[in-house]
């Protein structure tokens, strides 16, 4: 019975340390061959999954801020609370400015995936 369940640990570990094969392409990449805003994204958040925090930051810098905004606005919407609020607002703009900050950056000096 525990040989049973140590494989099936196993194997679920194993399905986790190569989920990273599964990540979409960015179709805006494809077809312009240029970075979008948002690419860097999910190899981030896969390595913030892994707790490789330093790797998640430089590999997309607004995963943290980006995730945290998208549980605020959930959590918002779940519990009926004002939509308005102005935390709410500073931290989608927050959010948003750290984004365009990090794309600034990427096309100036050609830090491109």
């Amino acid at each position: 019975m525990f040989l049973i369940l140590d494989i099936i640990d196993l194997s679920a570990l194993l399905l986790v340390r190569k989920a990273d094969i599964f990540l979409l392409p960015c179709p805006f990449k494809y077809l312009t061959g240029l970075d979008c805003p948002g690419c860097g994204f999910q190899r981030s958040a896969w390595a913030l999954f892994m707790g490789h925090f330093m790797q998640s930051f430089r590999l997309y810098p607004p995963t943290i801020p980006f995730l945290l905004s998208f549980v605020a606005g959930v959590a918002t919407w779940w519990f009926n609370l004002n939509r308005y609020e102005k935390w709410l607002k500073a931290m989608y703009f927050f959010t948003g400015f750290v984004m365009m900050v990090n794309y600034i950056y990427k096309i100036i000096f050609h830090h491109l995936h």
